[in-house]
């Protein structure tokens, strides 16, 4: 008996497939402010015989949310997908969807959640956003941030479900739930980011803390800086970027529960393969783990070849900490060990294979790390627990690109 809305409809395809694809839907709402997109959606729904459940509708998204929130006809699913940013559309829809709703947020200006732009990113997203290797990441926790405070407005809170960068986009799934009490716990959800512009190395700082009082918690201003005026590896200033989400950005029972689905149905999915790859990278991910580093970026700020993964991995097992890889990059490097932790093992990477020392200037960030003898002493021996059970499968993690200069296009004209 779900009530879906597809606010930003175009052609009505997705609606389509919603009708067609998922079983006990009520009613879907396809939306779109173009006269033409609705004539040629309702042939498409007709054609697809499909008129019992989809609804074409012509009207101002905003306006077509805040009209169900006055009726009180909530939606129990709202799916966004604008061309480029749906920040216009937040407010409405989290105010829209119904008591434990589900919201599908896609956001396709990735240049300005990645750093390209981070003046338009603050006035988009309440957020400044940071160009280091960590953006892909900081993009979905820039939306999170902007979709939990939108809610906090009216008294709600969102919990994600899964969040997914791929290709040119990101898109979240979040439920939407609505207490008081709850919505006082997410000043200590959000967090700033330190990021050093010389190594890279960055630093989180909560925005709010939450203390365990008796049966309940108590809330209060976080305290800091977590850093010095300048960096404590190579000296150089912060950037400051965030707030952002700082919370788990997927719920694992929920993703195992569709990798569930995806293997007790083959074939039913053509991009199934790419599907089941990237859920097993999600759930192999480090939840309580914000951010992530690269190993090319390790290597090339103090200008050394490039451990394997396995190498770096197992180092950081043996130095016991925990470490996994993200789905949003690659070579990703995600672990709950200090910076000092990782330089100590780039260090130690460094004297088995040596850098030309005289080359370096004397104040460039690789020259003052590796001017610091490690105390780490680090293992690069190989582990069987390094290699992560996606790879060890084969599985079809990061798909290239179908073909050349793909991505999107430019945006349709007005007739």
């Amino acid at each position: 008996g779900l009530r879906v809305l597809e606010a930003l409809a175009a052609s009505g395809l997705r609606s389509i497939r919603f009708a067609k694809e998922v079983p006990g839907l009520r009613a879907v709402v396809a939306n779109d402010f173009s006269a033409r997109a609705v004539e040629l959606m309702s042939r498409n729904v007709a054609f697809n015989e499909v008129g019992g459940l989809v609804a074409p509708h012509m009207a101002d998204a905003r306006m077509l949310m805040y009209q169900c929130k006055a009726d009180r006809e909530p939606f129990d699913v709202i799916d966004l997908d604008p061309y480029g940013s749906p920040a216009p559309f937040l407010d409405a829809a989290v105010q829209a969807v119904s008591e434990g709703g589900l919201l599908c947020v896609t956001c396709t200006d990735m240049g300005v959640m990645a750093g390209n732009s981070a003046e338009t990113c603050y006035s988009k997203y309440g957020a400044v956003s940071l160009k280091g290797k960590f953006c892909h990441e900081m993009a979905l926790r820039i939306i999170l941030h902007s979709l939990d405070s939108r809610a906090n407005c009216y008294q709600r809170f969102i919990v994600p479900l899964l969040s997914v960068s791929a290709d040119f986009y990101v898109r979240v799934f979040v439920r939407v739930f609505t207490g008081q009490a709850k919505v006082k716990a997410s000043a200590s959800k959000q967090a700033l980011v330190y990021h050093c512009v010389g190594c890279g190395t960055h630093h989180l700082q909560r925005l709010g803390k939450a203390t365990s009082h008796g049966t309940g918690f108590k809330y209060g201003a976080a305290t800091g800086p977590p850093v010095g005026p300048t960096c404590e590896f190579c000296q150089q200033r912060h950037q400051l970027g965030g707030p952002m989400w700082a919370e788990p950005l997927h719920d694992p029972a929920f993703v195992e529960r569709v990798l569930a689905a995806l293997e007790s149905s083959p074939g039913r999915f053509q991009t199934e393969e790419r599907m089941r790859g990237m859920l097993s990278v999600i759930t192999e991910e480090l939840g309580d783990v914000p951010l992530y580093y690269t190993l090319d970026g390790l290597s090339s700020t103090i200008h050394c070849n490039t451990p394997s993964l396995l190498q770096f991995r197992s180092a950081l097992l043996h130095a016991g900490y925990r470490v996994s890889l993200s789905h949003a990059c690659k070579n990703a490097v995600k672990t709950d060990a200090p910076p000092a932790v990782l330089w100590d093992i780039m260090r130690c990477w460094a004297k088995i294979h040596p850098v030309k020392r005289e080359r370096l200037a004397e104040t460039s960030p690789a020259s003052r790390i590796l001017s610091v003898e490690p105390t780490l002493q680090a293992s690069f021996a190989l582990r069987d627990d390094a290699n992560p059970s996606s790879r060890k499968r084969g599985l079809k993690r990061f798909p290239e690109n179908p073909e050349a200069f793909w991505g999107p296009k430019a945006r349709a004209k007005a007739g």
